[in-house]
């Protein structure tokens, strides 16, 4: 072949080469949920088994919104309600580290709204949630996201007695904290609260963090006009997720005076999805465990430094400052609009 026509060749196929691996679709992110589900818990859950940007791999169950034996009988029924009883489900810590369980009565007797699911159609998984984490990270290195919304027991039992998976985890997306003031007392957020020693050993256990804290569901409250779109839709997963997101409507407006629901695990969720729905800015990030007031609070250093204190006479004297280093992605912004457009479009089941 003469050389000029070798080179249009080649040329083109290159050309066909590369349009291919443009077109080509990213392969979904592997994700273990951890989770106490829970009404915004139920919401995420079935907002990531409709989304094909994620591949759930497991859900790991902990005590928190409620008792960890039904937060999996409600782990076991979503799964169901989604049409994939295939997924692992597995059980985990029955509770805290270290403190007495507090549970959520506000997501109903039953967790979900006091919504009657349908029977689950699959049996819990036999692996303990830390283990079935620690496996999975070591199946596929550096692809599983990890994403806590609840409290943070099971996560830190498996760093615990596997410290390498924190190298391991392609990112920890959590749900948890606040920046702002918390939604228990003061400055601590429940998930947080129930279990702030397993909280600190995420936080300085050298992951890939990120938290989406309340500041974040705060922007993205679920209104009545959301709830009137989903219910335009029919399903067994539209219907329930209408009556969800109905019962927190009703109970923020009641109880907390405010115009629509907070979706704290969702936002959570979205960002896996799709980070760019979320804003965040790097911080060192501690959790405090021993103050009388401030127990639990996210103690956010936003400028990952600390003045130094040099003795001088009988006292001690601000002289520069030590860096310390940011070990967490906060998010400080969400764009609610389009995160609600998501979620009400994958819910509605487009």
């Amino acid at each position: 072949m003469k050389a000029w026509r070798w080179r249009i060749v080649a040329g083109a196929l290159s050309m066909v080469g590369s349009l291919a691996s443009a077109a080509a679709p990213e392969a979904p992110r592997r994700v273990i949920i951890d989770t106490d589900p829970g009404t915004d818990d139920a919401m995420a859950i079935l907002l990531a088994l409709n989304s094909p940007e994620l591949k759930v791999e497991a859900l790991t169950i902990v005590a928190g919104n409620a008792t960890a034996a039904q937060g999996l009988e409600n782990a076991l029924r979503l799964v169901s309600l989604a049409g994939r009883p295939d997924i692992p489900v597995a059980a985990g810590a029955q509770k805290p580290l270290v403190q007495k369980l507090v549970t959520a009565e506000t997501h109903g007797t039953n967790g979900l709204a006091n919504i009657s699911l349908p029977p689950a159609r699959s049996s819990p998984d036999p692996r303990f949630a830390a283990d079935l984490i620690i496996e999975l990270v070591h199946k596929y290195p550096h692809e599983i996201t990890l994403v806590p919304l609840g409290p943070l027991t099971n996560v830190a039992l498996a760093l615990s007695k596997d410290p390498s998976i924190a190298g391991l985890v392609k990112e920890v997306v959590l749900m948890g904290g606040a920046i702002s003031g918390g939604n228990v007392d003061a400055v601590a957020e429940f998930n947080i609260y129930v279990d702030p020693e397993a909280a600190q050993v995420v936080f300085q256990g050298g992951c890939p963090l990120t938290m989406v804290g309340l500041e974040i569901g705060r922007k993205a409250l679920v209104r009545r006009h959301h709830v009137a779109l989903l219910k335009k839709t029919h399903g067994i997963q539209n219907d329930f997720a209408a009556r969800d997101l109905e019962y927190l409507v009703d109970l923020c407006e009641k109880k907390y005076a405010l115009e629509g629901a907070p979706l704290y695990d969702p936002t959570a969720m979205g960002a896996v999805i799709d980070r760019s729905l979320i804003t965040t800015k790097l911080m060192h990030v501690d959790v405090e465990l021993r103050g009388e007031f401030t127990r639990a609070e996210t103690v956010a250093n936003r400028q990952n430094a600390l003045n130094r204190k040099v003795p001088r006479g009988d006292r001690l004297v601000f002289e520069g400052t030590e860096p310390l280093p940011p070990n967490t992605h906060v998010a400080v912004d969400i764009d609610a609009e389009r995160f609600l457009d998501l979620l009400i479009s994958r819910l509605a089941g487009r």
